[in-house]
């Protein structure tokens, strides 16, 4: 017999709710992730990436960071990212290509704010050159 999965209660005033949810994390990380690809300041860096996998990735991360109750199942940041050579300008240009697709779904600055300010700390574990 299989574990009985009993939901977390995700707090209606969390960010995660706020973003509309797993359903709304997703719609914006598909659109996110398109626009990398196009991106052609970053694109190298995910040229051997499974991009079905990375949207998976990051819609458990963001859904555990904002409060949801998704579990993010990805290595670490440092251990993810290390002899890549990300530079601050393209961990700059990364969270452009998140803004993007925040304002085309219209989150409000609030919510943009929190979300950047819980991923901002990833930053010093992704940055390897500045």
């Amino acid at each position: 017999a299989k574990d009985v999965v009993v939901p977390k209660v995700v707090d209606p005033t969390s960010l995660y709710s706020r973003l509309g949810g797993k359903p709304a994390i997703t719609v914006v990380i598909d659109d996110f992730v398109g626009n990398i690809a196009a991106d052609n300041r970053i694109n190298r860096f995910f040229a051997k990436t499974n991009m079905a996998r990375l949207k998976q990735r990051l819609v458990e991360q963001i859904c555990q960071g904002t409060g949801g109750p998704c579990k993010y199942r990805g290595r670490g940041m440092k251990a993810a990212h290390r002899g890549m050579g990300v530079g601050g300008a393209d961990f700059g240009a990364l969270v452009a290509d998140l803004k993007l697709s925040l304002d085309k779904f219209q989150v409000p600055a609030r919510e943009q704010g929190e979300l950047l300010a819980i991923l901002a700390p990833t930053k010093k574990d992704i940055v390897e050159k500045r």
